[in-house]
């Protein structure tokens, strides 16, 4: 069961009409699940209640910033929906499948997407696995959050997007020597044209960090 959420303008940042639109009212419904049914599944910690809109549901909405109309994004290791499903209200002309391999988070992504009508896709499994690489391959955008280490999230990601398609990692203050520490290894993979890029500028008080990177030729060893 899912709870049903009353807007109230007090309790919004100013954002997030900016960003939602008129998917607000689906934005609300997240939030308050996230904050009844997530907190109770285990998903989301009681402490992140208060700040669910700006660091969570923003915080993730922004991105698509970096991603073009109608492109087709994979979001691996998904856990509650972020970033997959701020993306997916607020840019519904994007095809999004969340990739998550525990059977109570993939569960819940699945109920919450069917209880409002959220046109994603969700695959339980690990993003590494052949049989997960088969179905979602191929995509033009990669994203996650908080899921691993630099080098271990390119392995992942790259072989699930065609060439010239986009790896967006969202990070925090680590980015930069991430970069450093695992460009060597990334350029190997296949994974090009590293950059550290902000999302939400004029939107949010602390704007999105992303690593950004495109899957090129391995044999081009391009930056």
């Amino acid at each position: 069961m899912f709870h049903v959420e009353h807007i109230e303008s007090e309790d919004l940042p100013d954002a997030a009409r900016t960003i939602f639109g008129d998917r607000l009212e689906l934005a609300a419904k997240y939030h308050l699940s996230l904050a009844t049914d997530g907190v109770e599944r285990g998903l989301i910690g009681p402490r992140e209640v208060p700040r669910l809109w700006e660091r969570h549901l923003l915080n993730c909405a922004v991105i698509g910033e970096l991603i073009e109309e109608g492109e087709s994004v994979v979001d691996v290791g998904s856990g509650a929906g972020l970033p997959g499903i701020p993306l997916a209200i607020a840019r519904p002309d994007l095809r999004i499948t969340l990739v998550e391999p525990l059977l109570r988070r993939s569960v819940y992504l699945a109920e919450f997407a069917e209880s409002v009508g959220l046109d994603i896709l969700v695959v339980r499994g690990r993003a590494e696995q052949p049989g997960v690489i088969k179905e979602v391959g191929g995509a033009d955008v990669v994203t996650s959050r908080a899921v691993a280490p630099l080098e271990k999230l390119a392995r992942w990601s790259i072989p699930l997007i065609h060439e010239g398609g986009r790896m967006l990692a969202m990070k925090g203050s680590s980015a930069a020597e991430e970069i450093s520490r695992d460009r060597a290894s990334l350029t190997r993979m296949g994974a090009g044209k590293l950059e550290i890029v902000e999302c939400g500028v004029d939107l949010l008080p602390t704007p999105t960090t992303v690593v950004r990177a495109e899957r090129v030729s391995r044999r081009s060893h391009r930056r």
